[in-house]
């Protein structure tokens, strides 16, 4: 957080003699660090003690790493080639070691002459470049690597134990020079405005930001640095929830109109069909959304559930109740096939109830109105009519929603379903559409870590339904080592016609449609992570595989006199349709699909799953996948294919969805196996500095207490009139317009 005027300064103009234009612009371009206060806040990602060296054993391939190591022997070779036919080349092999392993270094051509002459036997160093493998042994070739001579009056003792800072570098710019511009920029930290109030830092035992910024640049013992890491932590933390909190005030001011279900009304008939009982967990969330929407300030909430725990009752129920209250509800779905779909069960689950103004409706019924992008004119014009006119109290549809054209009678609630997928523009623009401010209700079926929820939607107040309702089955999911065990693959296939046999249906998940040009590039492009040749590497650069061969595979192998259909994303509207309803009906054996059915298709009798390729997919992806089967009284298995070897991360990525249906232990682990700043997405959108010190899973107790920390300072002074010095910090956080816009993960 770039917190005053002096830490503003570009570094390209007033440190164009130290830093130099070419430094500069690197750190502009590749680290995004533009001015002095960004550079402070570019902190160090670990320490080496000098006497401590880096173990080489553990070094990740195709990484750019930075390494503290000593010299162990240097040699020098010629050698024959096209450029020096006379044996002229020459070739510098020097190995550092660290006492537990040991790495080459490659120097060819003129690059030899310095390194020869300077990284002699027991020289130790910094060492930064890409690691590879030649010949099976790590090696980095052409290193940038700094000397580390340690001053002449230092005794060995403090030499090798003084802390060095690695910084998160690039290939352009080594950690070292990054420090060493660090070196030129630190005094400006003693004019560092602190943003915490006083009596907070002091509370809590803090050290002073300006003591921080120097602690965790130039420490001089580990205290140094735990004590700067505790301090800048609450700083992030902090900053963030009050802006959060504000947000959260600025919507408690603004007016809305109470919404209560009449007596006898729409909700009380629809509740009178229902077949069931609610669970507990959906009366309670209900109940708390009943009490949010008869308040006269929009309800803001996250109703977070698993996959199958009744979501989608619970805000039919909340949308009955405003149309009973004289007002309109929208839900806003992230696909066109999500849209029909809900609008395909709200319809049949309201029978008569929605059929408003029909010949037959029930004398409380309301209409129920699609509203997609690819809708034929007509049917387009009249939803469009029954909206203006307030004839449908419930419109379901994509995004098409918020366009300018789409005018409500009286908007009184808006239902975004899976929020990750919206921005939060999108929400405010349909949000716009109201008189007065309608209340939104958020969904996800993504389980969110409490932490994460407090940080990324920390301006909604969270309800949690985390029973499943009576009749859902269990799912037993197991990994299928394809490479390692080909025959459990033909046992999958077998399980498949077995399901098929007793009258189920099944789905096969693939990452790919197929119908790609074939483009190389694309088709392998993520990095390999095990050494040339490794099963592993074979099994990350092959393409994924695709929707379209692998149910022409089946069809002519394995699930041959089965019917079999395919489901993608570039299908026609009408198409992708038609294959949903006939595989709803029965009448499709398996559906081969891309995750287009990741969220809220719903077919009862779909039994087994089989994931292609499961590596490719994130955590949570394949826990929303799952949750398609087991929707009825028959058990659910999912099965998750993957070629990668038992070792990799990725196998035992899929052996933790196969132990736990917990959605939200997953979810931790998912956060755990990724940087967080993948998990939050653009959760700051504004942010440059986004989270840099503070863990989201680690740091659960300091978000808490900050969060509290934060309600209070906001409700005695929302303006922070008394706090001039976290005004700049939040303005730094924040642009002034995207106070607004806090991006959602």
């Amino acid at each position: 957080m770039d917190l005053v005027p002096a830490l503003h300064e570009p570094l390209q103009q007033p440190l164009k003699s130290v830093l130099g234009p070419a430094t500069a612009k690197v750190m502009a371009e590749h680290l995004g660090l533009r001015t002095v206060g960004d550079l402070l806040h570019h902190y160090p990602r670990r320490y080496e003690e000098r006497g401590q060296l880096t173990h080489l054993a553990d070094l990740p391939m195709d990484e750019h790493v930075t390494v503290v190591a000593q010299v162990a022997d240097a040699r020098l070779h010629t050698f024959a080639s096209a450029r020096a036919p006379r044996g002229k080349g020459q070739r510098l092999e020097v190995t550092i070691t660290d006492g537990s392993g040991r790495l080459q270094l490659v120097f060819f051509g003129n690059g030899v002459h310095k390194p020869h002459k300077e990284l002699l036997p027991g020289t130790r160093a910094m060492f930064a470049g890409k690691v590879s493998v030649f010949n099976r042994r790590l090696q980095l070739a052409h290193p940038a690597y700094e000397l580390l001579r340690g001053d002449p009056e230092e005794s060995v003792e403090t030499w090798a134990g003084a802390l060095i800072p690695i910084y998160p570098a690039t290939a352009k710019l080594e950690s070292w020079k990054i420090g060493k511009a660090l070196q030129t920029v630190l005094p400006t930290a003693q004019e560092a405005v602190d943003p915490l109030p006083e009596s907070l830092r002091r509370g809590r035992g803090l050290v002073p930001l300006p003591e921080a910024l120097l602690k965790i640049h130039r420490p001089h013992t580990k205290a140094d640095i735990e004590d700067a890491r505790a301090r800048l932590k609450w700083d992030e933390a902090f900053v963030l929830q009050v802006a959060l909190a504000r947000r959260r005030h600025a919507d408690a001011q603004l007016p809305a109109v109470p919404r209560t279900p009449t007596p006898d009304g729409l909700l009380t008939a629809f509740d009178a069909r229902l077949p069931f009982t609610l669970t507990e967990g959906q009366q309670r969330v209900s109940r708390e959304i009943f009490d949010d929407l008869a308040t006269d300030h929009p309800m803001h909430r996250l109703l977070q559930g698993e996959v199958g725990s009744g979501k989608t009752m619970v805000a039919l129920r909340a949308m009955l109740a405003v149309v009973d209250a004289g007002g309109q509800a929208a839900m806003l779905a992230p696909t066109e096939v999500l849209a029909q779909q809900h609008h395909r069960s709200i319809v049949e689950m309201m029978g008569e109830l929605a059929e408003g103004g029909m010949l037959g409706g029930a004398d409380q019924a309301t209409k129920v109105v699609l509203l997609t992008g690819s809708m034929g004119a007509a049917a387009r014009r009249q939803a469009l009519l029954d909206l203006t006119t307030g004839e449908a109290g419930i419109v379901i549809g994509t995004h098409a929603l918020i366009e300018d054209k789409v005018q409500f009678h009286d908007l009184g609630l808006v239902v975004v379903d899976e929020q990750h997928r919206f921005g939060v523009e999108q929400r405010d623009a349909l949000r716009g559409k109201g008189k007065q401010p309608p209340h939104l209700l958020v969904m996800t079926a993504t389980p969110i870590p409490r932490t994460v929820a407090m940080t990324v939607f920390g301006d909604l107040e969270t309800s949690v339904l985390d029973q499943l309702p009576a009749g859902r089955s269990p799912i037993a999911s197991h990994v299928v080592p394809a490479a390692d065990k080909p025959h459990f693959l033909s046992r999958a296939w077998e399980r498949v016609r077995e399901e098929v046999g007793n009258g189920h249906q099944a789905y096969v998940v693939c990452p790919r449609i197929g119908d790609e040009e074939d483009d190389p590039k694309k088709a392998g492009k993520k990095k390999p992570s095990g050494a040339p040749g490794s099963p592993e590497d074979a099994a990350e650069k092959r393409p994924p595989l695709a929707v379209l061969d692998v149910a022409d595979q089946l069809s002519k192998g394995p699930l041959q006199g089965l019917r079999v259909e395919v489901l993608h994303g570039r299908m026609q509207p009408d198409d992708k349709d038609a294959v949903m309803r006939r595989f709803a009906a029965g009448e499709t054996d398996v559906l081969v699909a891309t995750t287009v059915i990741e969220v809220g298709v719903n077919v009862p009798n779909a039994t087994v799953m089989v994931i292609m390729d499961a590596d490719r997919f994130g955590v949570s992806q394949l826990h929303q996948l799952r949750g398609r089967v087991g929707r009825g009284s028959a058990p659910g298995l999912c099965l998750l294919v993957s070629e990668m070897p038992e070792a990799s991360p990725a196998r035992q990525r899929l052996n933790a969805v196969a132990a736990t249906l917990d959605g939200f232990e997953l979810s931790r682990i998912d956060l755990e196996q990724r940087r967080e700043g993948d998990v939050l997405g653009q959760a700051q959108s504004g942010a440059r500095t986004s989270l840099r010190m503070l863990a989201v899973i680690e740091d659960e107790e300091i978000i808490a207490e900050a969060r509290e920390e934060a309600v209070a300072v906001v409700a005695a002074d929302p303006e922070l009139t008394h706090l001039p010095a976290l005004r700049t910090a939040l303005d730094a956080l924040l642009d002034e317009e995207r106070e607004q816009y806090l991006e959602k993960g």
